[in-house]
């Protein structure tokens, strides 16, 4: 016996060390008493869901920029080169969140937070005095490097919340990701008003003030509780492990399939309503209505979600997703728009506030959540970033509706199949 284990090679010592290391970072992730609240855990939530607002929910106000872009400062584009910007924008957002979660993981929770929200108070800047028909400055500044510092503190701000709640968790998790929700309401309305009223530096470089204002609060008042693990989960062996488990690989695949039709009415809605011919400042409001919507979407499911099944609910609002996608194409009155614009957002807002809990749910080590979660919703970006430039190309220049609308339907409708 003595002799087998003086023949035992460094590296299996090492294997079963970092297998006892783990094991013991799950077996105290399973005895952990979770406060379920209190004054750091609730400021935390509120903090997060600043972040959610300054970070996600300025991505989804890009049907802002994209009809803005598209008749008045980048003349010079495609509306399919001009969703470049914002795919770009919600593909790093989403995919960078592979290595923002194992950092998260090994402790960088400060590092990322703070270094997102600089990166992000700046690009916004910079943006304000980018120059009328330069698409690589607009692509550079709010595609690429406002896309990288929302992504730096998208999965962080969500996973430290299952720090503080257990029974809880989808509740408070659903209110964090609101915060996106909202902020895809505050900014559209905001920046449609400072757009039709000051030129395009002034507009911008005011947003970028209140965003830096928010940042600065969000970052004193979010707090982690727990200590990083001990053992540092290898990504490629952790991703090989995560994909053995049918559940988790169904979900990625769908989430795909979904981004894929999902961003068409969030990136194209304002620009449909006006080129349909409706009142233009009605239109102006159409994407608000969408994403106010969207505010309850996020809300509402935290509340049924332990009685109905997140999962039974994630299906649900896939479903409601791809019928009012579908629905697009009966546009005509401004009633039709506000309809759509309220089901269409309450459905995509439950679907995208539905993901994290479920992911939640499947991890049963809790040091692994923000690896999973970066993971899942790296493969699902890639939905986001050929989505709309697709839209773009089906819509043409002669503006044909139709196209991206079943195209979109069509790829949402995949996402329905329960991933059990």
């Amino acid at each position: 016996m003595l002799q087998q284990l003086s023949s035992t090679s460094p590296s299996e010592t090492t294997i079963v060390s970092n297998d006892c290391e783990k094991a013991e970072d799950t077996a105290q992730t399973d005895d952990l008493e979770f406060p379920e609240g209190g004054l750091q855990g609730w400021s935390t939530v509120i903090g997060a869901m600043i972040f959610q607002f300054c970070s996600f929910g300025y991505t989804n106000a890009y049907a802002v920029y994209q009809d803005y872009y598209a008749r008045i400062y980048i003349r010079n584009a495609s509306p399919s080169a001009i969703a470049w910007i914002g795919s770009t924008n919600g593909f790093l957002v989403i995919s960078s969140g592979v290595f923002v979660g194992m950092l998260y993981d090994r402790g960088y929770f400060y590092h990322l937070l703070y270094g997102g929200s600089f990166l992000m108070s700046f690009c916004l800047f910079m943006l304000s005095i980018t120059q009328s028909d330069h698409f690589y400055q607009v692509f550079l500044v709010q595609g690429i490097g406002l896309g990288i510092g929302a992504g730096l503190t998208y999965v962080p701000s969500v996973a430290v919340v299952s720090h503080y709640f257990q029974k809880k968790r989808p509740l408070a998790m659903t209110l964090v990701v609101a915060g996106s929700s909202i902020g895809a309401v505050v900014h559209p309305i905001m920046l449609n008003n400072l757009l039709e009223r000051l030129s395009f530096r002034q507009a911008v470089g005011i947003s970028a003030g209140m965003i830096t204002l928010l940042l600065v609060l969000a970052c004193l008042i979010t707090r982690p509780r727990l200590p990083p693990p001990k053992a540092k989960a290898a990504l490629f062996p952790s991703i090989r492990r995560f994909y053995s488990e049918p559940a988790y690989t169904l979900l990625s695949i769908g989430g795909f399939m979904l981004m894929l039709g999902f961003y068409f009415p969030l990136f194209y809605f304002q620009l449909d309503v006006i080129k349909h011919g409706l009142d233009p400042r009605f239109a102006l409001y159409a994407i608000v209505i969408l994403n106010g919507a969207g505010v309850l979407g996020r809300i509402i499911p935290g509340f049924f979600a332990h009685s109905l099944g997140v999962l039974n609910m994630v299906v649900a609002s896939a479903v409601g997703c791809t019928v009012f996608i579908f629905m697009m194409m009966t546009i005509k009155t401004a009633l039709s728009v506000v309809m759509i614009a309220i089901l269409y957002g309450f459905f995509s807002g439950a679907f995208i506030t539905l993901q994290i809990p479920l992911i939640a749910i499947m991890t049963k080590d809790l040091s692994e959540l923000g690896l999973r979660i970066g993971v899942c919703y790296a493969v699902s970006s890639f939905g986001t970033l050929i989505g709309p430039p697709i839209h773009g190309a089906l819509l043409t220049n002669q503006f044909v509706w139709w196209q991206p609308e079943i195209f979109s339907g069509c790829l949402t409708s995949d996402d329905t199949n329960s991933p059990e």
